[in-house]
């Protein structure tokens, strides 16, 4: 029953702070939360923000597993321990600390896409689904048992950005809450992930995201919607790295040079690929924020015939 149960939410961020919420507003009875320390004069963590507005006491630790944090946590006698968004490693002593255990979000239909970046991948790879999990974490890296599983489209629009605040963030934290009432209704599963199934990715970082303009124009597609707004689909200009953003493409030859600049327009430029053109609609040049891509093309005098990947 809601409200029985001593709930401890570690986690961060925007999705931290709306779980908190979601969770008090379902009547649960939430005795701590976990929150990594913020920089000096930053803004608070609405994880943060959220706990301290409920008067729920708030612990800052620079690592889970100082032996401070394990004692800090052992000392709130949780029932269940609830992971939103956590990015540092929590030690088993935490995990299996509170009576009921502790359950965790990630991104991907697991046992697929286990990892950090794992909203980045599947855009990247070109699959039409992914979904979310709500695990019981154990010592591995997302190996833990599932307890409930949702999943949703990729469309050919989406990117990074769009699967993750139209579609995972809202639906995850409907999951978190839903999953805390199976625990407390004791009609939580614990359903042994299929490692015949499993995938493992790294971090999508800009340097494993450089375009090859011989490649399929989809496949160069996908890497920029995959890495939009993070981190970012790299190629080259005059022999400096740049940032590619806000990317459509058109399908079909267009008797250019891979990498070739074809046109130049008031909301963008389009860059051949072998079998038809990406544009790009927003930039981030070297040493430099995001601008929209007319305005570098003025700045740098981009002109048709320019090449990108040199």
């Amino acid at each position: 029953m809601a409200g029985e149960m001593r709930i401890v939410v570690i986690g961060q961020e925007a999705f931290g702070g709306k779980v908190l919420e979601v969770l008090a507003e379902q009547g649960e009875n939430i005795v701590g939360a976990f929150v990594p320390p913020g920089r000096e004069g930053g803004r608070p963590d609405p994880l943060k923000a959220a706990a301290e507005e409920r008067e729920i006491p708030v612990f800052q630790f620079r690592r889970m597993r100082s032996q401070e944090a394990i004692d800090g946590f052992k000392g709130l006698d949780a029932d269940l321990g609830v992971m939103a968004f956590v990015t540092d490693i929590v030690p088993e002593d935490i995990l299996e600390a509170p009576t009921m255990g502790t359950i965790q979000y990630h991104p991907s239909l697991l046992p697929r896409h286990r990892g950090p970046s794992s909203m980045n991948w599947p855009i990247i790879q070109g699959e039409t689904e992914t979904g979310l999990t709500i695990f019981w974490p154990d010592k591995g890296l997302d190996t833990g048992p599932v307890l409930l599983q949702k999943s949703v489209e990729i469309t050919l629009d989406d990117t990074l950005g769009s699967l993750y605040f139209n579609k995972l963030f809202p639906m995850g934290v409907d999951a978190m809450a839903e999953a805390v009432r199976m625990v407390a209704n004791g009609t939580a599963p614990r359903l042994v992930q299929d490692e015949s199934q499993a995938t493992y990715e790294g971090w999508c970082r800009s340097d494993d995201m450089i375009i090859d303009w011989n490649s399929p124009i989809t496949s160069i597609y996908n890497q920029v919607r995959g890495s939009d707004p993070s981190p970012g689909a790299a190629s080259t200009y005059n022999g400096k790295r740049i940032l590619l953003f806000r990317g459509s493409m058109t399908t079909g030859p267009g008797g250019n040079v891979p990498g070739e600049v074809t046109e130049i327009s008031d909301n963008g430029f389009t860059v051949a690929a072998s079998d038809g053109v990406l544009k790009v609609g927003r930039v981030q040049p070297p040493q430099s924020g995001k601008v929209m891509a007319p305005e570098w093309s003025a700045a740098v005098g981009l002109r048709p015939g320019d090449m990108f990947g040199r």
